[in-house]
């Protein structure tokens, strides 16, 4: 009597290594996929997009007769005000990723994509791709409307803030979908989130510069690397790119995206092995 042996499908890949060729093409399908998804329900986009516009729109007149007394601010209002939404909207934006993630768990879909031969990282990756893409896009947006509101800045040090941006984005979106598969619930991530974006929207200087405030709160936002990218960025839309400052943000924005990314795959891993 013969011993069969069988091997689930899922074990081709885990635990082994996956061909480059192999992993782009498996990664591209899923961001295909999602973004199959996206353009049958941009609610998403949309949703994304309208707070930091509002916020161009409704704060930036309020803005524009303070700028002159923020130190080292720019002469005009919106170049001050742009590069802190664009930050805004890179984090912000990113960690509600893990909402569809959590739907897409519910509805056995995490479930199905784990019994093919696909490496783990590759179905993480290509949403990531799927968030950087939507991120890029809203990012030009809200570039091109402050453009239009009279916002200056150059076009090389626009576009090094954008790379900034989809770095941070990049580590927000896969932190955002490690805490979704971990909760495995709304109740739980919505406020989750909330706590720890408040902080950082406060201490980073996004929508006022840290310089106004006492030196007690200036001293804690120290320890906030968000604060150093939106310094960093800031600084490439007035075209100081070679500095000490921009290096610190594109160190801080790089570090966060491998620990994020690192962080979202362990999870990805873990739950599919």
């Amino acid at each position: 009597m013969s011993t069969r042996t069988n091997t689930a499908p899922r074990s081709a890949t885990h635990g082994a290594t996956v061909p480059a060729g192999n992993f782009f093409r498996e990664s591209f399908i899923v961001f295909r996929r999602q973004i199959r998804m996206n353009l049958r329900n941009p609610a998403w986009v949309l949703i994304g997009i309208m707070q930091p516009v509002l916020y161009l729109v409704l704060f930036g007149p309020l803005l524009e007769p303070l700028v002159s007394q923020f130190p080292g601010a720019p002469d005009n209002a919106y170049t001050f005000l742009v590069p802190g939404l664009l930050v805004q909207l890179g984090i912000f934006g990113a960690m509600f990723a893990g909402f569809s993630l959590i739907g897409e768990w519910r509805e056995g879909v995490i479930e199905a994509e784990r019994v093919t031969p696909a490496s783990r990282t590759a179905l993480l990756v290509g949403r990531l791709m799927r968030d950087l893409l939507q991120l890029l896009v809203q990012a030009l947006i809200l570039v091109g409307l402050g453009y239009l509101m009279g916002m200056r800045g150059s076009i090389i040090g626009v576009i090094a803030g954008i790379v900034i941006t989809l770095l941070i984005g990049g580590a927000c979106a896969a932190a955002s979908n490690a805490v979704a598969l971990t909760t495995k619930s709304e109740d739980v991530m919505a406020p989750l989130i909330n706590m720890v974006m408040m902080p950082i929207l406060l201490l980073s200087g996004i929508l006022l510069p840290m310089t106004l405030g006492p030196e007690w709160l200036q001293n804690l936002s120290d320890f906030i690397p968000f604060r150093w990218i939106v310094d960093a960025v800031r600084a490439t839309f007035n075209g100081d790119i070679a500095t000490a400052q921009v290096a610190w943000g594109l160190l801080s924005a790089a570090v966060l995206a491998a620990l994020g990314t690192w962080w979202g795959t362990s999870v990805f891993r873990k739950e599919n092995a």
